[in-house]
């Protein structure tokens, strides 16, 4: 019996360091970005290795999150700013009611996309932490911003920062 037990013993911690030891991979600030396909509320597929070769701002959003709908408006005037073939602004909501998503584009004015994520695979591939997060993609596919919270992307600075990556 101790002989049982000694190797049911080894065996699970053999297990809990072999499972300590991997992480799940997430988006990382400088590598490829986690690639996704999901449909926007249009029905439209959009798959992010489609868009290499453009500028891809990926913002995870919730119609409950104020902090959201306060970045949103910014949002859709940097969207209107840059250029359409060169840049490209995907809204992904994340754990939400699409209806509801609808509503509040209507009131906000929202041309950018918005895509659903179901099953939050897209979100748990970035790593997300909360919402709103937003990601800057380059041209090639790799992920160069990473940013927390609201932002005011129509700002000089926001502008400037995202003009450097579509003129690279």
């Amino acid at each position: 019996m101790k002989k049982i037990s000694l190797a049911v013993l080894c065996l699970c911690l053999t297990f809990l360091f072999v499972a300590c030891g991997q992480r799940p991979k997430v988006a990382v600030v400088g590598k490829l970005a986690p690639d996704f396909t999901l449909v926007d509320r249009q029905g439209k597929t959009w798959t992010l290795s489609q868009l290499t070769g453009q500028v891809v701002f990926v913002n995870f959003w919730a119609t409950w999150c104020k902090p959201c709908g306060e970045e949103i408006p910014s949002m859709e005037r940097l969207h209107r700013l840059l250029p359409a073939d060169k840049f490209k602004m995907l809204s992904i909501l994340s754990r939400d009611e699409p209806a509801f998503a609808d509503k509040v584009a209507v009131k906000l004015g929202m041309t950018f996309p918005i895509l659903v994520d179901p099953d939050n695979k897209a979100g748990a591939a970035y790593g997300l932490t909360g919402v709103p997060e937003t990601y800057i993609i380059d041209k090639q596919g790799v992920l160069r911003e990473k940013f927390l919270g609201p932002a005011q992307w129509d700002s000089p600075a926001a502008q400037q920062k995202l003009m450097g990556y579509i003129n690279q």
